[in-house]
């Protein structure tokens, strides 16, 4: 029903489960964008239905630059999702940033090179706004449910999505510091930007596992320190997760994202690639309808 929600939860390094979750249920849900990072794990809690993907899949086998994110968000939304709470795992830019923070994420800087980044290619073509690229309604109910689940929280951060797989050099650490971004990622993009062309509201839950290389007195961040730190974040995001569950309302109020696309869509419809709409069934079904 159009008043329910279905959260969508994209679990980053560090988050591979949903605590109490009931009626859980593996199911592979097929995209015409390629292969989802897996199969999707159906669920609920109370009456709010959850389908979690874990972004990297199951044992973290795929690279930062190899996700399929198009795929993600089209069986996301193939699969009912209302809304999507992302979780990932960051680097700090910022002294007050310090690993074990969390960070609800409000703005992004792309760097990223490569990636497939949007549904609307030639023979359709849409211009969806990034101006304010996260759902301010779910931001809030994320960051409440860290506080409540122990969490030190940051409201509102700009997070800079670099390609990797390798960490930043000292100079553009210190480049990414002077832009003004706060945290540092590899997979935030261009996930946020294809959730907003399937009108599906999206937050972003960062959690720090290390500074960043800018830092001259401080050693250079190994994996097993970040794996370590993700370890004790992922507890808390765990139950995090659930706090922001629980304190959904009861009924979901439209949002303007839901419809994003009707002020979006470009192409005249007489030249309209009938082989792409047919792939923008489930992301543009209800505009392009």
């Amino acid at each position: 029903m159009a008043d329910q929600w279905t959260i969508g939860i994209i679990g980053g390094s560090g988050l591979y489960a949903i605590d109490g979750l009931e009626d859980q249920a593996w199911r592979r849900v097929e995209s015409p964008w390629g292969q989802p990072s897996d199969d999707i794990l159906f669920g609920r809690i109370g009456d709010v239905h959850l389908r979690f993907l874990p972004r990297h899949g199951r044992g973290h086998r795929i690279a930062p630059s190899d996700l399929n994110a198009r795929a993600n968000i089209d069986a996301l939304k193939r699969s009912g999702c209302t809304d999507i709470l992302s979780i990932s795992s960051i680097g700090s830019l910022r002294e007050e940033l310090a690993p074990g923070r969390f960070v609800v994420i409000d703005q992004f800087i792309d760097r990223t090179k490569g990636r497939p980044s949007s549904f609307f290619t030639s023979g359709m073509v849409a211009h969806v706004s990034m101006a304010e690229p996260v759902c301010e309604r779910l931001s809030a109910f994320a960051a409440e449910a860290v506080d409540k689940a122990g969490g030190n929280v940051a409201k509102g951060g700009t997070y800079l999505a670099m390609e990797g797989p390798q960490f930043s050099t000292r100079a553009e650490s210190m480049l990414y510091r002077q832009w003004g971004a706060d945290v540092i990622g590899m997979t935030a993009m261009p996930e946020a930007k294809l959730a907003r062309e399937a009108e599906l509201p999206y937050a972003l839950i960062g959690m720090v596992t290390d500074y960043d290389c800018w830092r001259e007195e401080t050693a250079f961040v190994e994996v097993s320190e970040v794996i370590a730190q993700m370890a004790a974040n992922g507890a808390v995001a765990r139950k995090a997760v659930e706090a922001f569950v629980k304190a959904l309302p009861e009924v979901r109020e439209p949002s303007p994202l839901d419809t994003v696309l009707d002020h979006a869509l470009i192409t005249d419809p007489a030249h309209r690639d009938p082989a792409l709409l047919a792939k923008l069934d489930a992301v543009a079904g209800r505009a392009l309808g």
